[in-house]
């Protein structure tokens, strides 16, 4: 009796401590719809973070370069100079020792013109000098300053800080286009992905109940066969389907986890975190308008700006490429007071007045048609790229077609798959009778049951089919027609509550 007691606390133990195990199982087991695993994507993917850095590098150029605009800053300073030199006077045919000591800072304030491309900048030079030379012994020591206004400005060619500081802010308007179309293409690579591990967990799903169904069948024949009911080659023929049927499942299980590793890695999940899918697959067919379809995606489809941004880069390059052997040329102006003392207060009391112009031209001669075959190269690119946008306006129209018709062909293949499912299973479950009456073999039932698991599976996958096919009308026509609801482009872009 004390024996009976102690095996039931022991297998109580032991069920309690499997249960406390099985809890921690689910609880480690993270349950993942299609809208977390998009929430998760946003944050984690990446192809995403990919997209953000290029984004954030474009904005980063571009704030520099209109930092670069404003007035720059900047303060030399020179502590010790000294230099002694033996030199040769020219004007006395003689030679003498020279002997410098100076110390000096200068201070300069540089402003670039965005209008004409020059720069205007102010200067100030301070210092001391003590200067000895050999040829007078005589000894100077003096406080000096230069504070001087200068313009340099290019003459007769383009305006180069324009031309940098617009192709800078189409590289971001690019880059925010590039992490606008991301975020589309993100949203249809995880729903194919969190679909891909669905049917892979409903195939294991049907290969569980295949299995059942398998076993029931095994079952079944044993027991004829021992009744002297069934010829015994029979019961090989259930065995061999009950082993195919195990490899299937195992099959199907080592599917399922490659296929859930495949989405944790692109969400950027932990690999080690188990996931289980839960989806809604059922689909409700959709109205579609084809013309509007059309004309909103070729007003918003936001490739076509990039194509259009191609051509202005075209023409940039076009215009840089007319600069090279040009007839330019550069002014340059400076006005300033110089002075100097031996004592510092009295540095500009008899200040000297340094005005300079000056003034050049590059004339080129001939450049052995260099020049006019490298503006032909850079015209025959920007057709190329305005080819590129009237190509691309075809594609379009021509995805949104094929997308339409992707549609209406799921919907039928929904309801084929839908009867087929149906007449499948009516069909297994007749034939599971006549097996259990002797009427069938169990070659044959495997056939149905195979017949019943593949059309399972087609209906589930007709179904998903057309939700993808919704979602790439979407971005294809950025116009949710499953909600009425038109997709601006700006509004895909980055912005503060990213």
């Amino acid at each position: 009796m004390k024996r009976t007691k102690t095996k039931r606390l022991q297998v109580l133990i032991i069920l309690v401590v499997f249960l406390g195990l099985g809890n921690f199982t689910v609880q480690a087991q993270e349950a993942l719809t299609l809208a977390k695993a998009l929430s998760i994507a946003e944050t984690g993917s990446p192809d995403l973070q990919q997209s953000l850095l290029s984004l954030t590098r474009s904005q980063k150029n571009l704030e520099a370069q209109r930092a670069a605009l404003k007035s720059r800053f900047s303060l030399d300073v020179n502590p010790v100079a000294y230099s002694n030199q033996r030199r040769f006077d020219n004007r006395v045919s003689e030679w003498y020792t020279n002997e410098n000591f100076e110390t000096s800072t200068m201070f300069r304030v540089e402003q670039p013109i965005l209008l004409t491309d020059g720069t205007i900048s102010l200067t100030n030079q301070f210092g001391w000098s003590s200067n000895n030379s050999s040829s007078t012994d005589i000894q100077s020591e003096v406080f000096f300053n230069n504070l001087y206004l200068s313009l340099n400005q290019p003459l007769f060619t383009y305006n180069r800080l324009k031309v940098q500081l617009k192709q800078l802010e189409l590289n971001l308007e690019n880059a925010n286009i590039n992490y606008a179309m991301q975020r589309l293409n993100l949203e249809r690579n995880v729903t194919e992905f969190f679909y891909n591990v669905y049917m892979a967990q409903m195939n294991l799903t049907i290969a569980k109940e295949e299995l059942e169904n398998t076993q029931k069948s095994y079952d079944i024949i044993v027991n004829k066969v021992e009744a002297g009911l069934a010829a015994k080659e029979e019961q090989y023929q259930a065995e061999l389907n009950l082993a195919t049927s195990k490899s299937s499942l195992q099959n199907s299980e080592v599917t399922f986890e490659n296929a859930k590793d495949q989405l944790k890695l692109y969400l950027g999940m932990d690999l080690f975190e188990d996931i289980l899918i839960l989806a809604d697959i059922a689909a409700n067919p959709v109205s579609v308008d084809l013309d509007m379809a059309i004309e909103n995606g070729l007003r918003s489809r936001m490739e076509l700006r990039q194509r259009e941004i191609d051509i202005e880069n075209s023409q940039f390059d076009l215009i840089e490429t007319k600069s090279l052997n040009e007839f330019s040329g550069d002014m340059s102006l400076r006005f300033g007071y110089t002075g100097d003392n031996d004592k510092f207060n009295m540095i500009y009391e008899n200040p000297t007045k340094s005005p300079s112009v000056s003034l050049s031209f590059s004339i080129p001669i001939f450049d052995w048609g260099e020049r006019k075959a490298r503006v032909a190269a850079a015209e025959a690119s920007i057709e190329s790229q305005e080819l590129n946008l009237t190509q691309e306006k075809k594609q379009i129209i021509v995805d949104i077609r094929q997308v339409y018709r992707n549609i209406q062909n799921q919907v039928n293949q929904i309801e084929i798959a839908k009867q087929n499912e149906r007449n499948a299973q009516l069909t297994y479950e007749i034939n599971l009778e006549r097996y259990e009456n002797g009427d069938l073999t169990g070659m044959d039932l495997n056939l149905f049951q195979t017949q019943l698991s593949e059309q399972k599976i087609a209906y589930r996958q007709a179904l998903i089919n057309y939700k993808i096919e919704l979602l790439n009308l979407k971005i294809q026509s950025l116009y949710n027609f499953e909600t009425g609801e038109e997709i601006i482009p700006g509004e895909l872009y980055l912005n503060d509550k990213k």
